[in-house]
C-alpha cells in the first residue's frame, strides 16, 4: 500500500482509539459509577460487547460515513487523511481535558473542513466537495442528514431516560434501597447491550472512512467493509476504553448528578433503544451525548433538577458546539502539512 493510505488508515485507526477514550467508556461509566461493577470488570464487558457489535451489526452508518466526502479519488487519501488528523488531535483534546465532545461532531467536522478546503485549494470547488445530503425516508444522508441524527438523539436519550425513571418510581411507590440489589443486575446486561450497540454505531465511523480510504486507492471496487477493518476497528475502541476512559467516566458518572443502582439502569436502557435504532437506520450518533443527556433526564424525572450540576452541562455544551469548527480547522491545518509533505 502506499504511504499516504497507510497513514489515513492509522489515523482512522487512532481515532476509533481516542473514540473509545471519549464513548465507549460512557457505556460503563454509570455501572462504575454506582459500584455496580469494578473498573477491571467493567472494561471487559465492553471490550467484549464492543467487539461483538463492531462486527456483527452491520455496516449501515459506515456506509452513510463513507459518502460524505465527494472530492476526485486522486485527492480523497489526503482529505480524508487530514479531516480524520483533525477529528483525532480534537479527541485528545478534550479527552485531556476531561471534556465529553462527541466524536461524531468531530469526524464530521474534520472531513467537511478538510473536503472544502482541499476544493478551494486546488481549483475543483469548495462546498461541493461535501455531500450535504438530508433524509431519504428513515435514512440520514450526508452532512445535514448527519447532524440531524446527533441533534435529535440526545433528546431522545433525555426523554426516555425520564419516562422511565417516572415509571421504575409508579411502580415502586418508594424511592427505597430495596430496588438497588436486583438492579445492579439489570445494570450489567444493560452496560453490556449499550456496548453493544456503540459498538455497532461508533466503529462503523472509522469503518466507513477506512471503506472509502481502499476504494478512492482501486484496492477494492465498492464501499464493503473488509473483516480485518471490523476487527481492528472494534480493538482499537476496546484500547481506547482500557487506556483513557476513566476522565469521562467521572464526569458522566460522578459529576453531573449522583446517580444510584437504578439510575444506571435507567440510563443504560434508554441510551441503549436510541442507539441500537440509530444503527440499524444508518445513523450516526453520540454514545457521550446520548448517555449525558439520559443522566440530566434522570435529575428531572427524579425531580431534582437542583441537584444537577447545571455547570458542568454547560462545559459539556461549549465542547459540542466548537468541537464542529474545531475540528474543521485543525483538519486544514493537516491538510496543509500533508499537501506539503506527501
Amino acid at each position: 500500500m502506499e504511504v499516504g493510505l497507510l497513514i489515513a488508515i492509522g489515523f482512522a485507526l487512532a481515532f476509533a482509539l481516542t473514540n473509545g477514550f471519549h464513548d465507549a467508556s460512557n457505556a460503563i461509566a454509570t455501572l462504575v459509577a454506582t459500584r455496580g461493577a469494578t473498573a477491571g470488570q467493567a472494561v471487559v464487558l465492553s471490550a467484549v460487547f464492543n467487539m461483538a457489535g463492531a462486527v456483527l451489526l452491520g455496516t449501515a452508518v459506515a456506509d452513510t460515513i463513507g459518502k460524505i466526502v465527494t472530492v476526485p479519488q486522486t485527492q480523497m487519501v489526503a482529505v480524508v487523511g487530514a479531516g480524520l488528523a483533525g477529528a483525532t488531535v480534537w479527541n485528545l483534546l478534550t479527552w485531556w481535558l476531561g471534556l465529553p465532545s462527541s466524536s461524531g461532531h468531530a469526524l464530521v467536522g474534520g472531513l467537511a473542513g478538510a473536503a472544502i478546503a482541499d476544493g478551494i485549494l486546488s481549483g475543483y470547488g469548495g462546498l461541493e466537495s461535501v455531500n450535504w445530503g438530508g433524509v431519504e425516508g428513515w435514512h440520514p444522508t450526508g452532512v445535514i442528514g448527519v447532524l440531524i441524527a446527533l441533534l435529535i438523539s440526545p433528546p431522545l436519550g433525555f426523554l426516555f431516560a425520564f419516562l422511565l425513571v417516572r415509571l421504575l418510581r409508579r411502580l415502586s411507590r418508594r424511592w427505597t434501597t430495596r430496588w438497588n440489589g436486583p438492579v445492579r443486575g439489570g445494570g450489567w446486561i444493560a452496560a453490556a447491550g449499550l456496548s453493544f450497540s456503540h459498538g455497532g454505531n461508533d466503529a462503523q465511523k472509522s469503518m466507513g472512512v477506512i471503506a472509502v480510504l481502499l476504494l478512492a486507492s482501486g484496492h477494492t471496487e465498492d464501499l464493503t467493509v473488509p473483516l480485518w477493518a471490523k476487527i481492528a476497528t472494534g480493538l482499537a475502541l476496546t484500547l481506547g476504553t482500557a487506556l483513557g476512559g476513566w476522565r469521562i467516566v467521572k464526569t458522566i458518572g460522578q459529576r453531573i448528578f449522583s446517580l444510584t443502582p437504578v439510575d444506571s439502569f435507567s440510563s443504560q436502557t434508554s441510551s441503549t433503544a436510541v442507539i441500537l435504532g440509530a444503527s440499524l437506520i444508518g445513523a450516526p450518533v453520540s454514545t457521550t451525548q446520548v448517555v449525558a443527556s439520559s443522566v440530566v433526564g434522570i435529575g428531572a424525572g427524579r425531580r431534582r433538577w437542583r441537584h444537577v450540576r447545571w455547570e458542568i452541562v454547560r462545559e459539556m455544551g461549549v465542547a459540542w458546539l466548537t468541537t464542529i469548527p474545531a475540528a474543521a480547522l485543525m483538519a486544514v491545518v493537516f491538510l496543509l502539512i500533508w499537501r506539503t509533505a506527501l
